[in-house]
């Protein structure tokens, strides 16, 4: 067991954090009047306030501990998670997809279905949308339980209870509201928290080119410092993919499917105070994504040399034989940080699990309450009612996520069981809302018959590979086959398979007449006005800006 002593100063630090969490859990109750105010959080947040908690929503122990980890395991394509697998999502969302959210004035993705398809296309999302959430949530539950057993030895029981209670308490008490002031603040600590991890592992080796250097010497016949230039021939990076699959099933299917469908990171731009504030919550967030990969994919490279250092001391932990690659950043937090700053570093790794987690449950208890129990079980339910359900949903929420936990222990890593579970629903998603949003005549039918078949084929592909029904290299359609490129191959024939029997069914069923469909697909919504706003308040600067500075960055890390 991996643990060391903390200082009253740390003790103190970590004290400070939890009993402010919930102190604004505690004020904010008294401003959750309704239930617009729980599961909207009022829709009264400006731009960078919704801009800022998108994203630190998405920033929990995927990001962090996740992130690293696969560093670790795959090289420097994770950074293709952060460069063509969030910012192009994350423009188009802002300029062509928030528009029919935001303007139909709907609770959640799945009620947006509702209106565009039908009912049982709505609660098939509902409740796919659900699970998913729920086996996401236990990563972060599992996150945190590993921060705390690393640093202090702690039973991962007592680490999973202790932190579910937590965040059970602030979400319960203000729902959104709280978890988006929350989210704020933790997006400020993990940056300032973690940050120092890269530049203390810079000046122990010696300069960023002496790391790349370092990992190229222990890869000479892999490359873990590049991203494009090996993709040609998967057997030349350590993720073990083609460009065909990090651009169909990452930059496409996997990228788009999340960002711009999943209501975890969307309910925070439904909770902007105009149209115009939510058009640039994802677009504001984008730049940040993009600095994110200096933090976490510059710290797996550090903890490459380190681990392949003798002299060192450094090694990842270790569980039933198995190397645990999430375990990189907290050790090297013990490894830099000395007391007093280890407590800054912990309280980083806390927040970021709490950001993942209330974004979760937040989401589950909106999806839950709106688009399963008031649509299936209780359509008549009075507002307080539905307050009541959603409370109750957050602590349900979070038992479950208690057992979805152990299961995420499970993994080497995070990142591995995350795309998996993204493969399953977000991706044939994508091509229902697609089709959905730009083309008028898909029919609710043929929308419901092709996302279940989507999600049915993901699934099933997933059990083939993994219980060597059939071999992983049909999927991926090369000589190799990595868990990662299986995963974004999968994504990509959940997309199509979706997308192509959805067309298909559309011609052989009934479609909804014109006039139901205005304000839900392009061609017949008003087109958005940006009449009287000033150029540099426009989302489309900004996004040219964005997607400029992503191809640079391609460019220079090719």
């Amino acid at each position: 067991m991996q643990s060391i002593q903390l200082a009253f100063s740390d003790w103190l630090i970590i004290a400070l954090y939890f009993g402010f969490v919930l102190g604004i859990g505690f004020y904010l109750k008294r401003f959750t009047r309704n239930e617009n105010d729980f599961f909207l959080a009022g829709r009264k947040n400006s731009s960078w306030v919704a801009g800022l908690a998108f994203l630190s929503a998405n920033l929990g122990a995927l990001e962090l501990l996740g992130m690293t980890g696969n560093t670790f395991k795959y090289g420097m394509y994770v950074a293709h998670f952060y460069w063509i697998g969030a910012v192009p999502a994350m423009v188009f969302l802002g300029l062509y997809m928030m528009p029919f959210y935001y303007s139909s004035k709907i609770k959640s993705v799945p009620g947006y279905l509702k209106l565009r398809f039908d009912e049982k296309t709505r609660v098939l999302n509902g409740i796919a949308f659900a699970v998913m959430t729920l086996l996401v949530s236990g990563i972060n539950l599992y996150a945190m339980a590993l921060v705390l057993h690393t640093f202090l030895g702690w039973d991962w029981n007592v680490s999973m209870w202790i932190s579910a209670a937590t965040v059970a308490a602030y979400v319960t008490m203000s729902g959104l509201l709280s978890a988006i002031f929350t989210e704020i603040i933790q997006f400020f600590l993990i940056w300032f928290g973690l940050f120092l991890v890269s530049v203390f592992g810079i000046i122990e080796i010696g300069s960023v080119n002496d790391i790349f250097r370092r990992v190229d010497e222990l890869y000479s016949a892999v490359s873990y410092t590049t991203l494009w230039s090996t993709s040609a021939d998967p057997s030349l990076n350590g993720m073990v993919i083609t460009w065909g699959g990090i651009v169909l099933g990452l930059g496409f299917v996997l990228s788009f499917g999340y960002w711009t469908t999943d209501f975890l990171v969307v309910q925070r731009a439904f909770s902007a105070k105009d149209l115009r504030a939510a058009r640039m919550t994802p677009i504001l967030a984008s730049f940040f994504k993009m600095a994110v990969p200096f933090i976490v994919i510059l710290t797996g490279l550090i903890a490459i040399v380190l681990a392949n250092d003798s002299k060192s001391g450094f090694s990842l932990l270790q569980d039933g034989g198995q190397v645990n690659y999430d375990s990189a950043l907290p050790l090297l937090i013990a490894r830099y940080y000395p007391p007093g700053l280890v407590g800054l570093g912990v309280t980083a790794l806390l927040a970021g699990f709490m950001a993942g987690q209330a974004g979760n449950i937040s989401a589950f208890n909106t999806v839950w309450t709106y688009d399963i129990y008031q649509s299936v079980l209780n359509k008549n339910a009075s507002e307080a009612h539905l307050l009541w359900m959603g409370r109750v949903a957050t602590i349900v929420g979070i038992l479950i996520s208690l057992v979805t936990a152990y299961w995420a222990k499970s993994f080497p890593s995070i990142m591995d069981y995350m795309q998996a579970i993204f493969s399953w629903v977000n991706a044939p998603l994508f091509a229902t809302m697609l089709l959905g949003m730009f083309v008028r005549w898909i029919t609710p039918n043929a929308a419901f018959w092709g996302l279940l078949a989507g999600m049915g084929s993901s699934i099933t592909l997933f059990l083939a590979v993994k219980f060597n029904w059939i071999d992983g290299r049909l999927i991926t359609l090369s000589s190799e086959a990595s868990d990662m490129a299986a995963n974004f191959w999968r994504a990509w024939w959940a997309w199509l398979i979706c997308f192509v029997l959805t067309i298909v069914l559309s011609f052989f069923t009934k479609r909804k007449p014109d006039d139901e469909l205005v304000g839900l697909v392009r061609g017949l919504t008003l087109e958005v006005s940006s009449e009287g706003i000033p150029w540099y308040r426009k989302p489309e600067p900004y996004a040219v800006i964005s997607v400029l500075v992503f191809i640079l960055l391609n460019i220079y890390f090719w």
